[in-house]
């Protein structure tokens, strides 16, 4: 397991990202293609994160590039871990145990009029001001990761960091804002790839203009029509 001081190079983060990219490609998580994202954009090229977390000593490796960030860092101590749904609660528990904490994990529910939101649920409490790292896998449009703050924010926590694994986002971002606070918060990635998304249709997507079979992995992975 490499292991990095609390304050990152730029060439400390380029072995990182060299690192995380290898074990991605070592597990087949990178597949090229057609396929539907969550977000309903189109791509030629799809990361399969479970491939890579099923894999418990890469996941720990992982994990513990946002582990040592913060173990020897007073001024960010982390009072808990946090991710969302499928990946981050993984992720959240494994970067938990490195850092001696509790890790928890918000799920996806629907309100009645429809709109979806993250909630803490089975128990989970966030007291006021405890410090909270916020982790999840792939990062596309963000959704998953701005639909954890206001979850966080509501309960009184207070947000040190978010951390993906994959910035697949093509954007050069460094933070990321809450959509009910407003409050900006630090955001990185140990491995941004750059893969182009498409509006979903032949006049947008040049897949589709093709017509090239679509795969939607998050339905199981079938072709889509």
């Amino acid at each position: 397991m490499t292991t990095i001081k609390p304050s990152l190079e730029a060439s400390a983060r380029a072995v990182i990202a060299a690192r995380t990219e290898h074990l991605f490609r070592r597990s087949g998580a990178l597949r090229d293609g057609h396929f539907q994202l969550k977000s309903g954009r189109h791509s030629p090229a799809y990361v399969e994160k479970f491939l890579v977390l099923q894999d418990p000593a890469a996941t720990s490796e992982l994990c513990g590039f946002w582990a040592a960030e913060y173990r020897h860092a007073e001024a960010a101590t982390v009072d808990l871990v946090a991710g969302p749904t499928t990946g981050g609660l993984i992720l959240a528990f494994e970067t938990a145990r490195q850092l001696g904490t509790r890790g928890i994990f918000a799920e996806e529910v629907r309100s009645a009029d429809g709109p979806t939101r993250r909630e803490f649920r089975r128990g989970f409490r966030i007291a006021a001001g405890e410090r909270v790292l916020v982790v999840d896998d792939i990062l596309t449009t963000g959704g998953s990761l701005l639909a954890m703050l206001p979850a966080v924010e509501a309960a009184g926590g207070e947000i040190v960091g978010c951390h993906v694994l994959v910035d697949r986002s093509g954007e050069d971002r460094g933070t990321i804002t809450s959509p009910t606070t407003g409050r900006v918060y630090p955001l990185r990635s140990l491995w941004r790839l750059d893969l182009p998304t498409y509006e979903a249709g032949p006049e947008t997507c040049p897949l589709c203009a093709d017509r090239t079979p679509f795969h939607a992995p998050g339905s199981g992975g079938a072709p889509g029509a």
